[in-house]
């Protein structure tokens, strides 16, 4: 397997009109969606094995996501149901194209419910990344269950990724989040944050880091902690990498935005399909290869932005091999 992620799936309730606040969206429409099912799902779509892991309620929602990731090509098996409790929704209120504002239906949602012996072995065995994010981390049995998971791939062989997906309320308070964060760090290779996590994980406030220099200095101690890799997206404006080695800026791809929810998941999965096929993986963190692997992924995430909702605004390979060859002639 190439990439294995675990975590939510879950419904996402879009609003049907974007320049509003949550108070005032009139209607929602139900889609798939959860960070890292988006990133099996867009793994797949760029032409990768994909299999996900984690736990739905045994309802119609659960039963419907499972069938989209079924019929998306990514490998279910380590999926499992609980019959009591519900699967989890997200209410999705967007003031501007890109924003966004979440309320969790979750008081536990069956995602919080995973246990460490409903794990499939043989999938974290036997890929080549495995993927999670800090939405498994909030609460008991996943918590447990995330951490094993990352330990098993990682005593396997596999890069393990993080994205670190702040939502705050979903925490009791930032420095339970600060704390969980730091302590899957030397667990992980590969570190993905915006600019506000940064600023978290290093205590840093609300200091702005939107310069090459400022980078590098705010996320050492993320690579004192444990990863090789350390990426900072800054949305529509691109995305900086920072190594032991090296550290750049690479600018962002001007469009028309839409809806920019699911754009970091599909970045993560841009980098992370070009880094799963690698032999040495470790030895291509240079400036040179890094700045190829986010312009692709880079790319990615722009095209998720042309169009509503997440998971469905995943764009194929062809798709973003024809936005580059575009932009290149431009």
């Amino acid at each position: 397997m190439d990439i294995v992620t675990l975590g939510e799936v879950l419904i996402d309730m879009f609003p049907m009109q974007v320049g509003q606040a949550m108070g005032e969206v009139e209607a929602f429409t139900p889609k798939a969606g959860g960070a890292p099912a988006n990133v099996a799902v867009a793994a797949r779509r760029l032409g990768r094995e994909s299999a996900f892991i984690g736990k739905v309620g045994e309802d119609l929602f659960g039963e419907y996501l499972k069938w989209v990731l079924d019929e998306e090509g990514v490998e279910t098996r380590g999926m499992r149901f609980d019959p009591e409790a519900r699967t989890t929704m997200a209410i999705i209120a967007m003031p501007d194209e890109d924003s966004a504002e979440f309320v969790f239906y979750r008081n536990p949602g069956a995602d919080q419910r995973l246990a460490a012996d409903e794990l499939d072995h043989a999938l974290l065995q036997n890929t080549r990344v495995f993927h999670f994010g800090s939405l498994s981390l909030t609460d008991e049995p996943a918590r447990s269950a995330t951490v094993a998971a990352a330990r098993m791939a990682r005593q396997a062989g596999a890069i393990v990724s993080y994205d670190l997906n702040y939502r705050p309320a979903l925490w009791k308070d930032p420095d339970q989040a600060l704390t969980q964060a730091q302590e899957v760090l030397p667990l992980v290779d590969v570190l993905k944050v915006n600019e506000g996590e940064v600023a978290l994980l290093c205590g840093l406030g609300s200091v702005s880091i939107r310069d090459l220099e400022g980078v590098g200095a705010a996320t050492r101690c993320l690579l004192q902690a444990g990863p090789r890799l350390v990426v900072v997206t800054l949305g529509k404006d691109g995305s900086y990498f920072v190594t032991r080695e090296a550290q750049g800026y690479i600018p962002g791809f001007k469009v028309d935005t839409i809806d920019a929810v699911g754009c970091g998941d599909a970045f993560t999965a841009g980098l992370l399909s070009q880094l799963a096929v690698m032999e040495d993986w470790q030895s291509q963190l240079t400036a040179e290869s890094l700045t190829r692997m986010l312009i692709f992924a880079n790319a990615v995430g722009a095209l998720t932005s042309l169009k509503r909702g997440a998971l469905p605004a995943l764009p194929t390979l062809d798709e973003v091999n024809h936005f580059m060859q575009e932009r290149k002639s431009l």
